[in-house]
């Protein structure tokens, strides 16, 4: 079972607010040539449905031995595209928005939830080529200041002194492993003294209404024996150059709401 939200209906969010926002918009993107890629991919396409044929208008993929991602970007701007959909990894997140940066390229881009780390993508990128980003988040982002006096980030905070003094407290990616370990404990709870593998997926498939000190308010996580998919909401945001600014609601990323 995966923990976070899949990346299908990540796509699907990003496919309802371009529709939404950016109707008559044409679309590059960018992707991993891998599973990991292309579910972003079908994702947007199922959301953005009979439009997809008409909207998308370049969609180039990179290999993770590639040494850099600059061609695509030259030749995704040179496509015409004013919406750029960026769905890689984080070292080649960083070069993509540094490269757009370069060569005076200015779409509205949305960057995939993997990549949008303060810490890990957009300061190496360039704080000034990354304002504007728009991504998704289900979990608080440490670098927000809205957060400072929040009781769950202070906790985070004091675990990180005390079992990672020296981790990073600006990468999204330590909330990321808190937050999994949290739901592991909450799953082994449930199992009581019975370890076996059968319960341990019985009872992960049992989360109901699993609100997480470190996670967005709404987001909550739910499993069930035919739900495998523990988190499917999540709340856009934009960096401003100094934080992701929350907007918007929390949005399902389901075709059908």
């Amino acid at each position: 079972m995966g923990w976070q939200p899949n990346y299908q209906s990540e796509g699907i969010i990003y496919a309802k607010y371009i529709l939404e926002k950016h109707p008559e918009g044409k679309i590059g993107i960018l992707y991993q040539n891998d599973d990991y890629g292309k579910d972003y991919l079908k994702g947007l396409k199922d959301g953005l449905g009979a439009k997809a044929k008409t909207m998308i208008v370049s969609e180039l993929s990179y290999e993770t031995s590639d040494p850099t991602v600059d061609s695509q970007i030259v030749n995704l701007k040179a496509s015409g595209a004013d919406i750029f959909y960026n769905v890689t990894t984080p070292k080649f997140a960083a070069q993509a928005i540094k490269k757009a940066a370069e060569i005076g390229w200015k779409p509205v881009h949305f960057l995939n939830s993997v990549s949008n780390s303060v810490g890990s993508v957009l300061k190496p990128a360039g704080i000034e080529a990354s304002t504007g980003i728009i991504s998704t988040f289900y979990h608080k982002d440490p670098t927000d200041p809205q957060w400072k006096e929040d009781a769950a980030y202070k906790e985070w905070v004091a675990w990180m002194d005390k079992y990672y003094p020296t981790g990073d407290k600006t990468t999204t990616f330590n909330v990321f492993g808190y937050l999994i370990a949290q739901t592991m404990e909450i799953t082994l709870r449930q199992c009581g003294d019975n370890l076996t593998r059968e319960n341990v997926m019985k009872q992960a498939a049992n989360l109901k209404d699993i609100q997480l000190g470190m996670m967005l308010p709404g987001v909550k996580v739910n499993t069930s024996p035919t739900d495998f998919f523990p988190i499917e909401q999540e709340q856009m945001a934009r960096f401003t150059g100094e934080k992701w600014e929350l907007f918007g609601p929390v949005v399902s990323g389901d075709v059908g709401s």
